[in-house]
């Protein structure tokens, strides 16, 4: 434990998923302090805590990177360590002689546990702790129904949580941080090799810019643009009219309190930004459901659901992951998250029901998969959304709602841009057939002929053998 020497009570921020300058709160009062800053990230191998996936490795790196160069303009740098948290940060603390620690706050059990474990293991031994909100409009705890309960439904949610937010404010970046003398080593990013290699699979990664600067500019642009017309435009995938936001606040390279007073000053209709501040709500009720059920990305929200009798079809499974279902608009959505680490979000409840509902592969088994495979995993959304498409979630979508993957392709693609782009072996395949091409196999290009399968399972049968298992409950 420190205490071994004095360095002017130094203070050490300790980065999680708040990698920005600006609006993090931890880093704000740091550096208002006037002491010695020092800069930590750890790559925390504590038990329990889920480890992340290769996708979101490969973001890690990047945004770390510029961190760093962030932190170098103002005179101080980032440390990086490895290793379970408590003990490193017990070696720096000693390293350092740092007085205080200071971190923004993270929501599910083990992060939580963690925390709490070595804030009071530090303030025992003599060093201040303090944690911060970063990452959220408002604290798990803080809304709460009539009753005094969590909401379990997203509506009433959010317009309960909407009154909290009448005074968000965003705290400036620091214009200088004061740095410690005899900062100890750091290990190298490089070391820790985040990076594919063999394969690199990440080649189609280069449309993303991670770090603070790249979170900004999606901001900017969208707000500038796309966010008109958002309402009628963010259901289709062959059109750019998202933000593509989501791993920029994952990793905390913009906060949420930034997203929403720059949505609010806009210069875009009202309706369009209240609907895009809705999906920025449901990223809150998504996180307040893990605080208060913290076993969700592993157990049915809804217990009658854990009698479901799900079907083991490794074959089937592994044609999903790889985008060779046969049904156009899953595969190119499936093609998309491997290519470029991200789908669209309808497309997402797509795929999401075609595993559930036609291939009956328990929920989990997806969430896994897009854990591993999405820049943007995300705890509490990874698993609220698919357990909302399974039916067994919060707020959930009914379970007789089952997505006809060629209906869907058809009313949100019409014209196929988003399956050519992504299944290229269809793009001589006439519009009014993209998304059903065997039902016309002697017109269609040989291309498709001989590169695209038939449907590895019947819609109609699948549907009535996914209604037969969700009645059997």
């Amino acid at each position: 434990m420190p205490n071994d020497r004095d360095d002017h009570g130094a203070i050490l921020v300790w980065f999680r998923n708040d990698l920005r300058i600006a609006d993090n709160p931890a880093l704000r009062h740091a550096a208002d302090s006037g002491r010695p800053v020092i800069c930590l990230y750890i790559f925390d191998e504590t038990p329990g805590v889920r480890p992340m996936g290769a996708a979101s490795l490969w973001w890690l790196d990047k945004s770390l990177k510029s961190l760093d160069e962030s932190l170098e303009k103002l005179g101080n740098k980032l440390m990086l360590r490895r290793g379970v948290a408590a003990e490193v940060l017990d070696e720096v603390l000693r390293q350092t002689g740092a007085t205080g620690v200071l971190w923004n706050r993270l929501y599910d059990k083990a992060s939580t546990d963690r925390d709490m474990a070595i804030k009071t293991r530090l303030r025992a031994a003599g060093i201040d702790c303090q944690s911060f909100n970063a990452s959220l409009l408002t604290e798990p705890w803080e809304i709460k129904n009539g009753a005094g309960q969590p909401y379990k439904v997203f509506t009433p949610y959010w317009q309960a949580a909407r009154e909290h937010l009448t005074d968000v404010v965003v705290e400036d970046a620091p214009k200088s941080l004061r740095s410690l003398g005899h900062l100890p080593s750091s290990e190298r990013l490089a070391d820790w090799r985040l990076n594919p290699t063999k394969p690199d699979w990440s080649k189609g990664f280069d449309l993303w810019t991670p770090g603070e600067a790249g979170a900004l500019a999606r901001l900017d642009d969208f707000l500038s643009g796309s966010v008109s017309g958002y309402g009628e435009k963010r259901d289709l995938p062959g059109v750019e009219a998202t933000s593509r936001l989501s791993p920029h606040l994952h990793f905390g390279e913009i906060g949420p309190r930034q997203v929403w007073l720059a949505a609010r000053e806009a210069q875009a209709p009202r309706g369009e930004i209240d609907k895009f501040l809705s999906e920025l709500g449901w990223r809150e009720f998504n996180h307040a459901i893990l605080f208060h059920w913290p076993d969700l990305p592993a157990r049915n929200f809804k217990p009658e659901f854990d009698g479901f009798p799900w079907a083991r079809d490794d074959a089937a499974f592994k044609a999903w992951t790889r985008g060779q279902t046969g049904y156009p608009i899953v595969d190119a959505g499936m093609r998309e998250l491997w290519a470029t680490g991200f789908m669209h979000n309808r497309v997402r409840m797509i795929v999401a029901s075609f595993l559930i509902k036609h291939l009956l592969i328990d929920w989990r088994e997806g969430e896994a998969w897009f854990w591993d495979t999405l820049v943007d995993a995300d705890l509490a959304n990874n698993a609220g959304n698919w357990q909302w498409v399974a039916g067994s979630g919060a707020d959930a979508s009914p379970y007789f709602r089952i997505f006809n993957p060629i209906a869907q392709g058809e009313k949100f693609d019409p014209r196929g841009t988003y399956v050519r782009r992504w299944v290229p072996e269809l793009a001589g395949v006439p519009d009014d057939v993209i998304h059903k091409p065997w039902t016309r196999p002697l017109h269609l290009p040989a291309a498709a002929k001989r590169l695209y399968s038939r449907p590895i399972v019947e819609h109609d049968h699948a549907r009535a053998r996914a209604l037969e298992a969700y009645h059997s409950l």
